[in-house]
């Protein structure tokens, strides 16, 4: 099967790849999908760039997708021939984290990821099968459904949160992700600002409900006739360090920060104590999904209660993948679809 390979930052490679859907074996529990569509990611794009600690090199690339079940191991509901849905990842179960409930922070979630949805064909484990895989809906298109992961990461970030009417967020960041805020967000009845650097995005953000759209430079004078005592809530979606360190001065007292931008490991953040403290102020990492977070972005999915569509900028073959992520690494585009 043809399946598009990473080989080094600024290289990606079509390879043929040995394999015979007809000759699979598969084991207890796993599934044989056809990919029909597989969307880029931010974090393919920063594999593509310069490297990435989650995506070995060379290996294959794409982990937001849908396809038909081709064929299934024993012990598997779906039945060969039906659309699906998925992730590529899920928590063991049996650990510490995933006994206290914490199962994106699962010790073995990302050693037992799946990556190849840029690819014909794609084997998900067990585990995956058994906790984040869905039948597709007809009304759904296999391009909507891929949006499973993603969302399900958005969905996290905002679990936990207490939204009350009236309440006033700022989405710092109009890629994918910040755009996938400032929709779930609508969709809860927040009123929302967005800052970002392109035109284009902030004209997108507006047509996607963004009360204010602003960039960085307008940002405080725009804020000040929409939330003069400052936002209840900032979502920061940029990964990157000075925003991290600025986003907690657009808050009101007693604000939350959710700080959903990946920073490099070992990056030091400084906070004046003062704002932290006599503000009461809170700060919330957000990594990943549990498999609660993914069936709610599949009831938003399934139960079109969001439309993820204005976020596809685009499509293209298998052969092209390299050109998709370039467009992205120009600014151009949000998400772009990959058909193999």
């Amino acid at each position: 099967m043809k399946q598009a390979w990473l080989i080094g930052p600024g290289r990606i490679a079509v390879k043929e790849v040995p394999f015979s859907p007809e000759k699979v074996k598969l084991g207890r529990g796993e599934i044989l999908v056809r990919i029909r569509a597989a969307l880029t990611c931010g974090t393919d794009l920063k594999a593509y760039l310069r490297g990435h600690n989650l995506i070995p090199m060379p290996g294959p690339l794409g982990h937001e997708f849908s396809g038909t079940l081709i064929k299934a191991g024993r012990g598997v509901a779906f039945k060969a021939g039906e659309d699906i849905m998925s992730v590529h990842t899920a928590p063991c179960g049996a650990c510490l984290y995933c006994e206290k409930g914490l199962e994106n922070l699962c010790e073995s979630i990302m050693d037992t990821k799946v990556l190849g949805a840029f690819g014909e064909y794609l084997i998900l484990p067990a585990h995956i099968v058994k906790n984040n895989v869905f039948k597709k809906p007809k009304n759904l298109s296999f391009e909507e459904a891929c949006f499973l992961e993603p969302l399900s990461c958005v969905v996290h970030g905002l679990s936990g949160l207490r939204f009350k009417k009236g309440d006033i967020a700022l989405v710092i960041g109009a890629g994918p992700i910040g755009l996938l805020h400032l929709i779930l967000l609508r969709e809860k009845g927040v009123r929302t600002a967005i800052a970002a650097l392109e035109p284009e995005r902030l004209r997108l953000a507006k047509k996607l409900g963004a009360e204010t759209a602003a960039k960085p430079d307008k940002l405080k004078s725009s804020l000040k006739r929409f939330a003069p005592l400052g936002v209840d809530f900032v979502f920061e979606c940029t990964g990157k360090k000075e925003i991290w360190e600025e986003s907690v001065n657009y808050l009101r007292r007693g604000g939350t920060a959710v700080l959903f931008g990946g920073l490099k490991k070992g990056t030091q953040i400084t906070y004046a104590a003062e704002k932290i403290h006599y503000d009461e102020i809170t700060l919330k990492g957000s990594f990943h999904y549990r498999p609660e977070d993914v069936k709610e972005a599949y009831r938003l999915l399934a139960k079109r209660k969001i439309d993820v569509r204005p976020l596809i900028s685009g499509s293209f073959n298998l052969d092209e993948t390299e050109k998709a992520l370039k467009n992205l690494a120009k600014g151009k585009g949000i998400k772009y679809v990959i058909r193999p």
